[in-house]
């Protein structure tokens, strides 16, 4: 019994695959959590702009993201953490982008739609949250996950792309000889 339950585990948190994605969901699951009560208390006690409050939710679900998916869902900790965080800010800017623009547009799309002076005050001010949960599983699914995978959590070895692609990696010094290049 102990035996079967380790080999359950292995394949839960084996490094690539199915379980990948549901760890994945997972984490995202706990970080969007954080962003939703971190944009819900902007909005409902400090009376910060929805978008502004989605931009805040969004980079403090985003640093639980990255510290969850390093240590347990990509299992990426072979990888200097510099490099992980460097990609991560490059696809969580264009991630934030995505969600408080998506939010913001949808929001005020929906707004038009309902009667706004016939709703309760507390409805009117988190009418947000519908689109931004709306957007955020779009970007989550189609943007994050996917660059998480590929590019954020994964040692990529620019120096091999580049030499298949036919760039070459040696360099010429001052006097025209070439030196090899320990840049990429």
């Amino acid at each position: 019994m102990g035996n079967l339950i380790k080999k359950a585990a292995n394949i839960i948190n084996k490094k690539n695959g199915f379980f990948t994605f549901l760890r994945a969901q997972f984490s995202s699951q706990i970080s969007s959590l954080t962003d939703f009560l971190v944009s819900i208390i902007c909005v409902n006690l400090f009376g910060i702009f929805y978008g502004n409050a989605t931009l805040i939710g969004n980079v403090t679900g985003g640093m639980l993201n990255c510290f969850i998916n390093y240590q347990w869902t990509f299992k990426a900790k072979g990888i200097k953490v510099r490099y992980v965080l460097i990609k991560f800010v490059l696809v969580w800017l264009v991630s934030i982008l995505l969600n408080r623009q998506g939010t913001i547009l949808f929001t005020e799309f929906v707004m038009k739609w309902i009667p706004v002076n016939k709703l309760p005050n507390i409805i009117v001010e988190n009418v947000f949250l519908i689109p931004k949960i709306v957007v955020s599983i779009i970007v989550g699914l189609v943007w994050n996950y996917n660059m998480q995978r590929v590019f954020v959590y994964r040692e990529l070895n620019f120096r091999k792309y580049l030499t298949k692609s036919g760039y070459k990696t040696s360099v010429t010094d001052d006097n025209g000889e070439k030196c090899n290049s320990n840049r990429s």
